[in-house]
């Protein structure tokens, strides 16, 4: 019998007894279980982002709503000082900014330029306020975009062992090939876990940061609005008229945003 065809007959290398996940991770190259196990954590980061910044999102919602409509309905900055429901945070950011403004402008003629002032000053309360949405969702594009390829080098390395093993055994046998197979794919099967749900996700909360500055935009309109009135009102009440802050609101303290619900 020749040397091939004894090495032919030769019984190849049983299956592994433990063909689950578990199993496959355990008998995998370390530089596979390596892959693996950052590409585990990586899925993890993604379901952990998601149930925070959805918590995040739909609070912030709710409560900018709220004050929406306190908004709509208040004619005067003292009328919204004297309420006793406290604002959203980035409504007190804003009604802040154009107090601060307001009072640096006093004895100032000019309510144009008082109200471009304030509006320079809401613009980069807004661009804040896009930058604090837009936290870890750039993990999540990187995620998405890198955990495949992650895995598919996983695979190629697993795979190269695989061939490297079946040269050492000098047989094609499946029960040599399979094991090795099984696992190098699992490197691209988890590569998919990860970066499926992160491109989900983070499409959605793009989606939902877009929702959350238009109603932060909403508000800044609806500050706006109330200042000019005040200034409005102060310009005909005639030029020794004091600010609304100086007039209606004496010796308060700044305006609290309202809590986390």
């Amino acid at each position: 019998m020749t040397r091939d065809a004894a090495s032919s007959a030769a019984p190849g290398p049983a299956l592994p007894h433990d063909l689950s996940v578990w199993g496959m991770f355990l008998a995998a190259d370390w530089v596979v279980q390596a892959v693996m196990l950052g590409l585990a954590v990586a899925s993890v980061l993604t379901w952990t982002i998601l149930v925070a910044k959805a918590w995040e999102l739909r609070g912030s919602a709710r409560r900018q709503h709220e004050t929406a409509q306190r908004l709509a309905a208040t004619a005067s900055l003292a009328d919204l000082a004297s309420g006793a429901t406290p604002l959203d945070a980035v409504a007190a950011r804003l009604l802040a900014a154009a107090e601060q403004e307001l009072h640096l402008s006093q004895g100032l003629a000019d309510a144009g330029g008082i109200k471009e002032r304030i509006a320079s000053r809401f613009e980069r309360i807004e661009a804040a306020h896009a930058r604090q949405l837009r936290r870890g969702t750039g993990l999540l594009a990187t995620i998405g975009a890198t955990a495949p390829f992650v895995g598919l080098f996983g695979t190629v390395w697993g795979i190269m062992n695989s061939f490297i093993g079946i040269a050492h055994a000098r047989t094609t046998q499946l029960a040599v090939v399979a094991p090795g197979i099984a696992e190098a794919l699992l490197a691209t099967a988890l590569g998919l876990v990860a970066a499926i749900p992160a491109v989900v996700v983070y499409n959605h909360f793009a989606r939902s940061a877009a929702a959350a500055r238009a109603r932060t935009s909403d508000l800044s309109a609806a500050v706006q609005q109330i200042v000019s009135r005040d200034l409005d009102r102060r310009a005909a009440a005639g030029p020794r008229a004091a600010t609304p802050l100086q007039a209606d609101r004496p010796d308060r303290g700044p305006l609290q945003p309202a809590a986390a619900r």
